[in-house]
C-alpha cells in the first residue's frame, strides 16, 4: 500500500549514482522530494530526471532537495546521469535490496520488477506531505511538488510560536 500524507516516512540508506550512500535522515531541516521511476534510459524517465535538475534551484529556495530513485545499478545510474548532463541532483540506486526502497513506500511493482512513477516529499520531520502517483507514459510536472512544497511553508508561517 503506498504511503499517505501524514505517514511517518521510513528512513533508508542506499547508494547516489556516485556510490555515495544517501540516508533519508541525513537531509536536517530540508524537505526531501523522493521522485521514483522505472527505470534509466527510457525517455520519459529521462524527462523526469531533466526535470528534477532543472528545477534544482527552486527546490533549493524553498528548503528542499530531489532524489531520483530507481532499482537501476550505482553503474548504470552514474552513465545514465553522465549521459543526461545532470550535475547537481542524485540519482539514487534502489537496487539491492532489490527496490526496497519502493517497496516501503508502496510504489514497487513486484510483477514488473520496477517502481511506479511517484513523486513523494517528506517534511523536514520525517511526514509524508504530498505523494501523487503518475501513469507510467506521462512525464510528472513539478508544479504539483512545487505548488505542495510553497503551501507547507506558508502553513508553517502562519504557525505561532509557543
Amino acid at each position: 500500500m503506498m504511503v499517505e500524507v501524514g505517514d511517518q516516512a521510513g528512513d533508508f540508506s542506499i547508494p547516489d549514482h556516485n556510490g555515495n550512500t544517501v540516508r533519508l535522515s541525513a537531509f536536517p531541516g530540508k524537505r526531501v522530494l523522493l521522485s521514483f521511476h522505472p527505470l534509466a534510459w527510457t525517455r520519459i524517465c529521462a524527462e523526469q530526471m531533466k526535470a528534477l535538475e532543472a528545477n534544482r534551484e527552486a527546490f533549493d529556495a524553498l528548503g528542499a532537495v530531489a532524489l531520483g530513485i530507481s532499482v537501476d545499478s550505482v553503474p548504470c545510474k552514474h552513465a545514465w546521469a553522465e549521459n543526461l548532463g545532470i550535475r547537481g541532483t542524485r540519482l539514487l540506486a534502489d537496487f539491492w535490496p532489490h527496490g526496497a526502497v519502493a517497496e516501503m513506500y508502496g510504489v514497487f511493482d513486484s510483477q514488473k520488477g520496477y517502481s511506479r512513477r511517484a513523486n513523494i516529499v517528506v517534511d523536514e520531520f520525517g511526514r509524508v506531505i504530498f505523494v501523487a502517483e503518475y501513469p507510467a507514459t506521462t512525464v510528472p510536472g513539478m508544479q504539483d511538488v512545487l505548488n505542495a512544497l510553497r503551501a507547507q511553508e506558508r502553513r508553517a508561517e502562519q504557525v505561532p510560536e509557543a
